[in-house]
């Protein structure tokens, strides 16, 4: 049974009935073509396993007193029982709207309490500033916690994020380490929050510029990393003192109750890090809530660039400090001196991660499609030899394989691929011949689709990848060290990769340029996105001729 607490008398629950088989995660496994032997968690077989808190067997001392709305869709809200006092129960299930929950959240949120001490604190529904009653150096201890939590059980999450988004669970482990990485990184650069003193013109005045949080910040994730990119954010606005209100993707929430668990466990207080679910259809009111209301000093974006547009719109109502990872389009560029085996490595690396959700043309061409044949299995995300598991829902296969079609009619080549499988499994697929006007190459993709363009001079290599409105990251090989330094620095993307396809790391910055985003995450500058720098100005001193 996931436990998340909200304050101290909301906490949020998610469970199966007794004898009930769930989908997971938005439309669930079954209608991304996972089948019903492996397409559902059978409480008796897997939940156990996959919920490791299950092992308490404290089910039976719950019972449900009254249903009280709902979030709409894929949830039911219910309200329990127990010698502990009530709680919040979110159900899997269908049906409900989601206004009585989402005004029974906002009182909870909205009340404001003077905070005196750490007893005030833990008897507090909510704290616009956890560093009122913590120190840095206690701020870091409990993201070390969470992420020591995390390692210990990266297998089962890792599961809950297969089980969610369908991701093959060699990469769904990989995320939860890299995920339990921001934690680490944030808990060390907790303490490195400095400010300044500065030289002042007057003999008499003191100058200091000090860091301080800017209070709650609302976070706002997406599907294809439902583990990172919460901690990623997460763990900067505790490290600099914030609280956080975390609203998961509706296709996968369960990984975000998940790290609520962990948090909860590793001792981070009630109303710290708050997790709220919604369902597709109403995520833009959520949103609306998260965005606009004067509680909220800070907003936190990673998704589309549209949506983006619209939160950027909420938000300047009431001048919150934003910042905004949106969509990309990442172009990989093949110079003649490169390494080719090695450039197709990063192709295969950075292309088909997540199943693309995430030049020395036909020598590069023909061994991309090999690789990609002995390479790439599409499969059910649980099996071992899984590489490539079903997009998150039928609509982002179905904007794929519109992209393919244009292509085609426009004159591209088909190499590999090209097949709508069952459900939302789409097979990689690899174009040649491609254009700059073709859909593939002016619109983000989100799939397994490589469109392939050839280019004659560097200049026309550079004019195709800066044509784009989006600039997030960007990719190139090359052996030529003039080169290097001249393409790394005119490539207009915020990430530049050159001669490798994996980028992110905790240490370096995350973040893109133009229409891909503000500000930047990971890195010590991270956590300057959730500070404001105060000036205080100490005058009337007496440093000369004291006795």
């Amino acid at each position: 049974m996931l436990k998340s607490r909200l304050s101290p008398k909301m906490t949020v629950r998610t469970g199966f009935r007794r004898d009930e088989t769930l989908s997971v995660g938005g439309p669930g496994l079954r209608d991304r073509g996972g089948g019903t032997s492996t397409g559902g968690i059978r409480r008796s077989k897997l939940f156990s396993r996959v919920w490791w808190w299950i092992g308490e067997k404290r089910e039976n001392s719950y019972r449900r007193t009254s249903w009280c709305g709902g979030w709409g869709g894929g949830y039911d809200v219910a309200v329990w029982e127990s010698s502990a006092g009530a709680s919040i129960g979110i159900w899997l299930r269908g049906g409900g709207g989601s206004e009585m929950y989402l005004k029974k959240w906002r009182r909870q949120w909205s009340r404001p309490t003077p905070v005196e001490s750490p007893d005030a604190f833990n008897s507090s529904p909510f704290f616009a500033r956890l560093e009122l009653v913590s120190s840095a150096k206690e701020r870091g201890a409990l993201l070390r916690k969470w992420a020591d939590l995390m390692s210990e059980h990266r297998e089962d999450l890792a599961k809950i994020v297969t089980f969610e988004s369908g991701k093959p669970m060699k990469e769904s482990t990989a995320e939860i380490a890299y995920a339990a990485s921001f934690l680490e990184w944030f808990s060390e650069e907790a303490r490195r929050v400095y400010g300044d003193v500065v030289p002042s013109p007057f003999k008499d005045r003191r100058i200091l510029l000090l860091k301080q949080p800017v209070g709650v910040a609302s976070v706002i994730t997406p599907w294809n990393f439902p583990s990172a990119m919460i901690t990623r954010k997460v763990g900067a606005a505790l490290a600099a003192g914030c609280t956080a209100v975390v609203k998961p993707a509706e296709d996968t929430p369960l990984s975000a109750l998940a790290l609520a668990e962990l948090s909860s466990r590793a001792g981070v207080p009630a109303g710290v890090f708050n997790v709220v679910p919604s369902s597709r259809e109403q995520t833009p009111a959520v949103g609306r809530v998260l965005c606009t209301d004067p509680l909220v000093a800070k907003v936190s974006f990673t998704g589309s660039t549209a949506t983006g547009k619209v939160l950027l719109k909420m938000a300047a109502d009431t001048v919150k400090k934003v910042s905004m990872e949106l969509g990309g389009h990442a172009p990989f560029i093949v110079f003649d001196s490169a390494d080719v085996d090695k450039a197709v490595q990063g192709a295969m690396a950075s292309k088909f991660r997540n199943s693309g959700q995430s030049g020395i043309y036909d020598g590069f061409v023909a061994k991309l499609g090999a690789a990609m044949d002995r390479e790439l299995r599409v499969g059910h995300g649980g099996e071992p030899d899984t590489t490539q598991g079903p997009l998150i829902n039928s609509r982002a296969a179905d904007k794929v394989v519109h992209q393919m079609e244009d292509a085609l009619s426009r004159g591209a080549r088909l190499l590999r691929g090209g097949k709508r499988l069952h459900g939302s499994f789409v097979a990689p697929t690899l174009l040649a011949d491609v254009s700059a006007d073709m859909l593939c190459m002016r619109e983000e993709t989100f799939g397994p689709l490589v469109p392939v363009v050839r280019f004659d001079t560097e200049r026309e290599a550079l004019a195709v990848a800066n044509a784009s409105r989006v600039g997030l990251a960007g990719y190139f090989y090359s052996s030529d060290v003039s080169q290097i330094w001249r393409v790394a620095e005119a490539l207009e993307v915020g990430l530049v990769g050159v001669n490798e396809g994996l980028l992110s790391t905790p240490e370096a910055t995350f973040g893109g340029v133009k229409e891909s985003g503000l500000g930047r995450e990971g890195s010590k500058y991270g956590v300057d996105e959730y500070l404001h720098v105060k000036y205080v100005c100490v005058g009337g001193l007496e440093l000369t001729g004291a006795d």
